[in-house]
């Protein structure tokens, strides 16, 4: 008898175990897709906003955030640096990553200064 509790503490304890760490996977998946998300739609929206592409930056930004399967949750541009906040659900939670992409603060583009 002894011995059948024992087996049955074990195989629920095992149980638990494997639920918790595929839960922990799912939230790293989510987690790397959530940061993917929010460097391209960041990408895309500072190539809007230099003309590299067309389109307007933010309304780009979400189409790329989109094909994440996630949304904008801001985004906003200081010059050709856009900043972007993406969400997405992970069960009932929300989860949201952010990125910044623009030229450098040395280039050209940023500070508008051409050499000859």
């Amino acid at each position: 008898m002894a011995g059948s509790v024992a087996t049955v503490g074990l195989v629920a304890g095992v149980a638990v175990l494997t639920v918790g760490l595929s839960v922990a996977g799912s939230a790293a998946v989510v987690g790397q897709r959530l940061a993917s998300a929010a460097d391209a739609a960041a990408l895309a929206a500072a190539d809007a906003a230099s003309g590299a592409v067309t389109g307007i930056p933010c309304e780009r930004a979400e189409e790329v955030a989109g094909t994440f399967g996630a949304s904008i949750a801001l985004c906003d541009l200081d010059g050709l640096v856009a900043t972007v906040t993406v969400s997405m659900r992970f069960g009932m939670l929300p989860a949201t990553a952010s990125a910044r992409a623009g030229p450098g603060p040395g280039s050209d583009l940023h500070s508008g200064h051409t050499e000859n």
